[in-house]
């Protein structure tokens, strides 16, 4: 039947897509983007509820609160690490500056995420396996079970303190000329202090303060660090 003439036309209303369901897995990829873009100081329970456009509230559903986002943050970021498997004990020290190198590989795709990491236990499940895989190597290595213990946190603390460290230059917007001028500023003060005080600092004024583009002090920490579990470790 047709509609009498005297009755307005409705228009059509629009069809809205169905609105993507919550969950977890989008509640981090929110939090990650926040925290590459914006830095991790930006990143709360109420800015990632905006960014869903959401209030807070949905987001407790998923997530109990910012430490366990923080756990999910890290435990994202430890799924994308390739370890070396299985542990060789012929090659146990290269495989541990491997499993390093690649630690730092990850933090760095994802910037801001060592803030996250920094003090914390990580337990989510790719974080439990990194450790797994650490101890793995460690005791194929011959180290005893209290020092290859001491060392799955040793290690990953490590690594995240330079990836910390990174994060805080990248944060600073300092350019490769402005972190050049800080240091030949830092070798200039270093070699301007009295020498009857600081007769090693002003002598090593050069030494102190090279390597700046991080790399090559990585690699010196690698290099002590697995010497100095390699001298733990127990005689066959």
């Amino acid at each position: 039947m047709s509609q009498p003439p005297w009755r307005p036309i409705s228009p059509a209303k629009p069809v809205r897509p169905a609105r993507e369901p919550l969950n977890r897995e989008r509640i981090v990829d929110t939090a990650l983007r926040l925290v590459v873009d914006q830095g991790y100081e930006a990143v709360s329970m109420r800015k990632v509820a905006q960014e869903l456009r959401t209030g807070p509230a949905s987001l407790y559903a998923h997530v109990a609160n910012k430490r366990e986002l923080d756990q999910l943050l890290v435990d994202r970021v430890a799924q994308s690490m390739n370890l070396p498997s299985p542990p060789d004990p012929e090659r146990w020290q290269e495989q541990l500056k491997d499993a390093m190198r690649e630690m730092l590989r990850a933090m760095r795709s994802t910037p801001g995420v060592a803030r996250a990491a920094i003090g914390a236990v990580p337990l989510g499940e790719a974080a439990l396996r990194t450790s797994e895989c650490l101890l793995g190597i460690l005791k194929a290595g011959g180290l005893p079970d209290q020092a290859a213990a001491w060392a799955v946190d040793l290690i990953p603390l490590y690594v995240t303190a330079i990836a910390f460290e990174e994060d805080v230059q990248r944060v600073a917007d300092w350019t490769p000329e402005d972190l050049e001028r800080f240091i030949d500023g830092l070798r200039g003060h270093f070699a301007s202090l009295p020498a009857d005080r600081f007769p090693l600092t002003v002598a090593l004024a050069g030494p102190l303060t090279s390597g700046a583009d991080g790399d090559e002090r990585f690699e010196f920490g690698l290099a002590v660090i697995t010497a100095g579990l390699a001298a733990l470790a127990e005689k066959p």
